[in-house]
């Protein structure tokens, strides 16, 4: 069965060349889940651009509130590494009675 699977992990980093770094290894993940005949979603994908276009106080807020959002919606999530956005986006998927992978290897295959 095809899966909507969230990909979370960590995107705040000290350097725009890190937070690049952690949003290419999401996508990468996000590639590998659709390989697998899944359909992966990444939040941050969904909030960046939107945040990019309006004057906000806080930008985290509104990343998070737009991802978790999304993510919500999701059957699944596959976290590829902690960070406090990633382990909120977990707890949601968790606290719905979802499964919550550490691994592709744990996502069984279409």
């Amino acid at each position: 069965m095809t899966m909507l699977i969230a990909v979370a992990g960590p995107f705040s980093a000290a350097t725009p060349e890190e937070r690049q770094l952690n949003f290419d290894r999401l996508n990468q993940a996000a590639a590998e889940v659709l390989k697998m005949g899944h359909i992966p979603v990444v939040g941050l994908n969904c909030a960046l651009p939107v945040i990019d276009r309006v004057d906000l106080h806080d930008d985290y807020q509104a990343i998070m509130d737009i991802s978790l959002a999304v993510v919500g919606r999701c059957d699944a999530i596959l976290v590829i590494a902690p960070s406090p956005g990633a382990d909120r986006e977990r707890e949601l998927i968790a606290g719905q009675g979802k499964p919550v992978y550490t691994s592709l290897d744990q996502i069984p295959g279409v």
